[in-house]
């Protein structure tokens, strides 16, 4: 988020509302369920970081006046680095399946059970997805975003359906297959 919100000042200082707007926008549908306060709090620390500098802005006499964000030098050299880098974003599947390993080590829960919670979270996702991709008012390029969240999301069930498969083996033999 934070590398976001230094690309978006980037272009031209803003305050906290624009750049949300322009989040929002950016992400097509799937920007509706961007907490409004979230760019305020990223703000903050990337002020905090001295990775931008604020000032206020007199406001209109119907609008309160705002806090308007620019890039510090250092804020514009993280941004050049962040959008030269070369990575693809990844779901947490180290940290998900570490959880697996807990439960079932310190038999906390069942990790069948934990897999079946979160194959019902990813097909709930993935109706989302799917169905606002289908919404013939969004902007191809939003769309071309939607698409991509299907298809990591169809990646995600799968995997999730070999996890159960090795929980259940090592489940039926005991807890020594796969292991």
């Amino acid at each position: 988020m934070q590398d976001v919100v230094l690309a978006m000042l980037a272009k031209e200082p803003a305050h906290g509302y624009e750049l949300r707007s322009r989040m929002r926008d950016a992400l097509g549908p799937l920007g509706d369920a961007m907490n409004a306060g979230q760019i305020y709090v990223t703000l903050a620390r990337l002020t905090k970081a001295g990775l931008v500098t604020s000032e206020r802005a007199e406001g209109l006499p119907d609008r309160p006046d705002r806090r308007v964000y620019a890039l510090t030098a250092v804020g514009q050299q993280r941004v050049a680095a962040w959008l030269s880098e070369v990575s693809w974003p990844k779901p947490d599947l180290a940290e998900f399946h570490l959880k697996l390993v807990a439960a079932a080590t310190a038999r906390l829960a069942d990790p069948v059970a934990l897999v079946d919670a979160q194959r019902r979270e990813v097909l709930r996702r993935l109706r989302d997805a799917q169905r606002a991709a289908l919404d013939r008012a969004v902007d191809p390029v939003a769309g071309l975003l939607l698409e991509g969240v299907v298809l990591r999301l169809r990646a995600d069930l799968e995997w999730l359906e070999a996890c159960e498969r090795m929980w259940t083996e090592r489940a039926r033999c005991g807890g020594k297959a796969g292991a």
